[in-house]
Order: C-alpha cells, then sequence, then structure tokens
C-alpha cells in the first residue's frame, strides 16, 4: 500500500513518511501513525499524518504487519 487512501490506515498502522523539508531529496522517516490529518478520503501525494514522535508527513508506505 502506498498511503494515499486514508481507508487504508489508521492510528497504530507502521509507515514511511516524507516531511515537507525532506521532500526534495525523498528521504523517508519510519513510524507509527499517532492521528490522521487529511481530511478528505485520498490525496495524490498521501494522506497527511502525525506519528507518535511529533513527525507530520504524508504517507508513502505502508509497512507490513509484524506477527
Amino acid at each position: 500500500m502506498d498511503g494515499r487512501k486514508k481507508a487504508d490506515l489508521k492510528p497504530g498502522t507502521r509507515v514511511q513518511v516524507v516531511r515537507k523539508e525532506d521532500q526534495r531529496t525523498g528521504k523517508l522517516t519510519a513510524g507509527i501513525i499517532l492521528e490522521i490529518l487529511t481530511p478528505s478520503a485520498s490525496h495524490p501525494h498521501g494522506i497527511k499524518v502525525r506519528l507518535v514522535n511529533g513527525v507530520i508527513g504524508r504517507v508513502k508506505m505502508v509497512m507490513p504487519e509484524l506477527p
């Protein structure tokens, strides 16, 4: 999953996001979703979320669930 659909995400999901200041380089930051910030059902650049460590970014990749 690539993070463009809000239905694929929920608090507690492990994701990789790109922060606004890292958009040019494409550097990804891993974390766990605390809050979903994008109000619409989808976004072409990724749903904006706040991670538990306070980082805000757009979801680029949803990580697989650990067993």
